[in-house]
């Protein structure tokens, strides 16, 4: 099973890395000033990632990403870079797999 890492970064804000159970990083977020933000942010991954359309796909220059999206359109969190679409597509089945069900882990 996949769990969500909270930790501070050196500004002093709040990340949190969505790994799967291998302990590879899948999706990562935003820095939030805030630890309740960052939770809510959590909660909107579990939430928005089993929803196909959620996820904006990119290819730029061969490196292919992709964003996670809430209702309104904002970027709850965002992958890292990919060799292949294929790879990609994987990297979306292992949010859509592991969110909703993941743990957190606070190492704030």
């Amino acid at each position: 099973m996949g769990k969500f890492e909270i930790k501070k970064d050196k500004a002093g804000e709040f990340r949190f890395n969505l790994k799967a159970s291998n302990g590879q990083i899948i999706l990562s977020s935003e820095g939030y000033k805030a630890k309740p933000s960052c939770m809510n942010g959590i909660e909107s991954v579990k939430k928005n990632s089993q929803k196909d359309s959620n996820f904006e796909r990119k290819d730029a220059n061969g490196k292919y990403r992709f964003n996670l999206k809430s209702t309104n359109s904002q970027v709850i969190g965002t992958s890292e870079s990919y060799t292949s679409s294929a790879a990609m597509e994987n990297g979306i089945a292992s949010v859509m797999k592991n969110a909703p069900e993941a743990d957190v882990v606070d190492n704030s």
